[in-house]
């Protein structure tokens, strides 16, 4: 998938809701989503009217800082939370619960300490009822797919952190869902492990080519995995900047220091401090 040849920034009336209609179909769409809640500290307004699409195949980075509600804004789109304005559609369906076109993974692992690697992954057509042969021949391409062969009986607890997150992205994928999203599903690793998973994730989803939207607080990871990345703004948050990446995939890992890529972490840095704060 190749982008344009420049980087493109623009406010989050970019595209228009009433513009939606005449653009060619969306696999999601966000119309004016916001959350207020409240708690002991009193009420909170973590997202104010949010709007934009996720197109067919696309690889989506949302960046924010650390409060800005992208996590919270990720769980809405997955259905695991409702909005308190606002809609998620996907394709034209509102979408008002979880469901099994998103597959979706969290920033630990969160795998059953007591299943192996096999077990974990199968859990989702376990449930499902999925016949064992079937079943079994997902989860084998499942674990080629993410570069687990020989770990199949392995437990979580002697996989390292990349791995247990392989482990993850294999059970998020095994019911083939159309898209899939992920909250900073690499923030505990250590830097070198999280390289190695960046370029993992790219292979995965060139081989893939699902739609995928990831939630991130790390400007070069954004720019390097995404086509677009969309810049949100301290809480509530807000969508404060969009920025088209212009480098063609695949990507190599020494992009980063090339100047045009240099260019738009500054220009991505700014956004967020132009904002605010």
């Amino acid at each position: 998938m190749s982008m344009g040849s420049s980087a493109a920034r623009a406010g989050p009336a970019a595209v228009q809701t009433e513009q939606w209609d005449i653009l060619p179909a969306a696999a999601m769409r966000v119309e004016h989503v916001s959350l207020a809640f409240s708690d002991s500290a009193g009420d909170i307004e973590a997202l104010d009217d949010v709007s934009f699409r996720v197109e067919q195949g696309e690889f989506l980075t949302i960046l924010g800082p650390s409060g800005c509600g992208k996590s919270t804004l990720l769980r809405i789109m997955a259905g695991l939370l409702p909005p308190t304005a606002g809609s998620v559609y996907l394709d034209s369906r509102k979408l008002t619960s979880p469901t099994r076109e998103i597959g979706f993974v969290f920033q630990s692992a969160t795998l059953m300490p007591w299943r192996t690697v096999w077990q974990n992954i199968t859990l989702p057509l376990e449930i499902a009822g999925v016949p064992r042969e079937e079943m079994d021949a997902k989860a084998r391409e499942m674990i080629q797919l993410v570069g687990l062969a020989g770990f199949e009986r392995a437990l979580p607890r002697h996989l390292s952190g990349g791995m247990q997150q392989r482990v993850a992205i294999a059970r998020a994928l095994i019911h083939n869902p159309r898209i899939l999203m992920l909250d900073e599903p690499f923030a505990a690793l250590d830097a070198l492990t999280r390289e190695r998973m960046n370029l993992e994730l790219l292979r995965i989803w060139e081989t893939q080519r699902k739609t995928v939207v990831m939630v991130t607080h790390n400007i070069q990871e954004a720019i390097f995995l995404s086509a677009r990345v969309l810049v949100m703004s301290r809480r509530p948050g807000r969508l404060v900047g969009e920025f088209v990446v212009p480098f063609a995939y695949p990507r190599r890992p020494d992009i980063l220091y090339d100047e045009p890529f240099v260019e738009l972490s500054r220009q991505i840095r700014g956004a967020i401090q132009i904002d605010g704060s």
